[in-house]
């Protein structure tokens, strides 16, 4: 298909996972109805962002995947015949845990999932507390609306990651997320990590002649301490804003992408062209001194 509609659920989340599924699925449903082909959830959407504190009571939480809520959601892509990206804490084995998105097919099929590969450690993202690095690679999963990547927040800091993933054929990146600022910042700063934190993935976009769509959340966790900074966002392959979110609402935005704007773009300015892979050894080190 040259054209498809993506649809971006930006939600806060509340301590009751119930509740949130359904908000969820509510806001999928939405989507679908106003024409969306392929969805994206938020990162760990079915909770409060757990890994503000390193807390073994937070394990709990995971499950595996596919698993139950793949099970929910299969139900609901197929019966609105849509793409689901669905981004869940699992458990793998016991003692061993990722944070994982799972891609559902129009048809409800479960298409695989991805892992996420580079997880942070800093202050109310303790992220390595719970996580294991990921070891399925980069993932290009052919649905029925077209060949996407999914890679999952902090991976949207790290060129090689999206470079990868588009040279496996994925014309949409989706990066469901949940980053936000601290209250206690000035607005001076909060602006320019959100900018920085958009420029990188429209950065990706340029390079690889790609959409991107980027999902976050909303709201204020960790007892206030935490204001997730919504933002969700669409960039077309030379990294214009096609459609962003508010900072502060819940919303589901529906947006066309015209896919055949990759060939275009690619061609015109054909970075993959003239990339020098014979001389990029170097990059699997990690400081050339």
């Amino acid at each position: 298909m040259s054209k498809v509609k993506v649809g971006l659920v930006q939600m806060s989340c509340s301590g009751d996972a119930k509740s949130n599924m359904d908000k969820a699925i509510s806001g999928i449903k939405d989507a679908a109805a106003k024409g969306a082909n392929i969805i994206c959830l938020q990162e760990l959407f079915t909770s409060l962002y757990f890994c503000d504190v390193e807390d073994y009571e937070n394990f709990k939480l995971a499950e595996p995947v596919p698993g139950p809520s793949t099970d929910i959601l299969s139900a609901v892509a197929k019966e609105a015949g849509v793409v689901l990206i669905a981004s869940l804490f699992e458990k793998r084995a016991q003692g061993l845990y990722h944070n994982t998105t799972a891609v559902l097919d129009a048809d409800g099929s479960y298409l695989g999932k991805y892992r996420k590969m580079h997880i942070p450690d800093d202050p109310a993202y303790f992220e390595k507390f719970y996580f294991t690095p990921g070891d399925l690679g980069y993932k290009m999963f052919e649905t029925k609306y077209g060949k996407i990547g999914v890679l999952i927040c902090w991976d949207q800091w790290y060129p090689e990651a999206s470079r990868l993933t588009a040279l496996m054929g994925a014309v949409i990146l989706f990066y469901p997320t949940a980053i936000g600022w601290a209250t206690s910042q000035d607005e001076v700063t909060n602006t320019e990590q959100y900018n920085a934190w958009q420029t990188i993935q429209r950065s990706h976009a340029v390079a690889n002649g790609v959409h991107v769509v980027s999902v976050n959340r909303v709201g204020l966790e960790q007892n206030g301490a935490m204001k997730f900074w919504g933002g969700s966002f669409v960039a077309n392959p030379f990294g214009s804003l096609i459609v962003k979110a508010t900072h502060d609402q819940e919303e589901v935005i529906v947006t066309e992408l015209d896919l055949s704007k990759t060939d275009s773009y690619r061609t015109h300015w054909p970075f993959l062209r003239d990339r020098r892979i014979d001389s990029y050894g170097d990059i699997v080190k990690r400081f050339i001194d």
